[in-house]
């Protein structure tokens, strides 16, 4: 069995996590000591991976990179990650990391030599639906396909072969500099499909059992989960009835749920999806469920269906956060000291251990 059949994985969104400011000013800040102090605790608790993302230089929340070759300043430097992951794997911890190669953020080199130079820029093909007789709200004087209808994050165009061999080096990079053993793909729904098999093939020869898994809110799996595509997806279909199956006492939908996917006619019974109840897109559990007294059967639920199971930070103490006013409330900065004495959630704490 690979490593990542049987993985069991805490999520970290460190800039959230670590307090980082919220825009980046090229301010540095130093976080690591405190990211190896959580990793140490997922450790203890019996977690054997971390995916631990955006990491990478960005403008803001970390989904808009500037760099993907340097670690996001307010986290630290690449020497700080390199000596992280060489800590974890010391704790028998396999580490994963976001790949954003769906857009990029504005200050991107790329994108910056498009906007001064335009028809003459050298990347003027690294972008997609790039209108030179278009404008925006930027007063660009030209206009470009997004992600979302943000014109913050700009979509890379991956039919490019300049475009693939940049992305593609960078992931050596980051196996060869930082030993990494995998990749979530962010919006992996919206990857050109050649994209996606190109990738497995580079990763299958950079890094034996390197793993890759994509974001996939809806759709078939199956698109983009195969052996020559990726290995992996996250599973929002099985996420909301986790919940909504407690809250209405409609324990049909989970098992609805569960044989459409993985009963002996499930169209997914030969895949390793991954399951969680919680991420930094989505409100805590804590908040979804109409009584914390569900969240055991939740977590059990969790952890004894195929899969692998997934865990975000702060929810084994059953913290809460709602994104009805912000992200930021799903992704608050925390502190181990505070949940030391606090007796219900060391009680959740030990449940989600034992499950392990």
């Amino acid at each position: 069995m690979k490593w990542y059949d049987k993985a069991v994985f805490y999520h970290i969104y460190p800039l959230g996590l670590c307090g980082c400011k919220k825009e980046n000013n090229g301010e540095k800040e130093q976080h690591f000591d405190k990211l190896t102090q959580w990793s140490d605790h997922a450790a203890e608790l019996g977690f054997t991976a971390i995916y631990i993302g955006p990491l990478f230089e960005s403008e803001g929340h970390g989904y808009e990179t500037r760099d993907y070759k340097q670690v996001d300043c307010r986290l630290g430097t690449n020497d700080d990650f390199k000596k992280y992951v060489a800590h974890c794997h010391e704790k028998g911890m396999h580490i994963i990391v976001d790949g954003v190669f769906n857009h990029v953020g504005r200050t991107f080199p790329a994108f910056q030599d498009l906007l001064k130079n335009r028809e003459n820029s050298a990347y003027k093909d690294w972008f997609c639906n790039v209108n030179f007789g278009g404008n925006n709200e930027y007063n660009d004087g030209l206009s470009y396909e997004n992600w979302g209808g943000y014109n913050l994050l700009v979509k890379l165009n991956q039919r490019n072969p300049e475009v693939k061999s940049y992305l593609f080096e960078a992931i050596k990079f980051w196996i060869d500099e930082f030993d990494i053993d995998g990749i979530r793909l962010d919006v992996a729904y919206l990857l050109e499909k050649n994209f996606i098999r190109e990738l497995r093939k580079k990763t299958d020869s950079f890094k034996k059992n390197f793993w890759l898994m994509g974001e996939m809110i809806h759709g078939d799996y199956n698109t983009i989960v195969s052996p020559e595509m990726l290995h992996s997806a996250t599973n929002y279909e099985l996420y909301k009835g986790l919940y909504s199956g407690h809250n209405d006492k409609n324990y049909f939908e989970i098992a609805y749920s569960l044989n459409r996917e993985f009963g002996d006619y499930g169209i997914y019974k030969n895949i390793n999806l991954y399951n969680f109840v919680d991420n930094h897109d989505v409100n805590r559990i804590a908040t979804m469920v109409a009584n914390k007294k569900y969240l055991n059967n939740i977590y059990t639920i969790l952890f004894t269906i195929p899969g692998i199971p997934s865990i975000y930070y702060g929810s084994e103490w059953a913290i809460e956060g709602d994104r009805k006013i912000s992200d930021l409330n799903l992704r608050p900065e925390l502190f181990l000291e505070d949940f030391e004495n606090d007796i219900d959630a060391k009680n959740i704490e030990k449940f989600i251990s034992n499950l392990i």
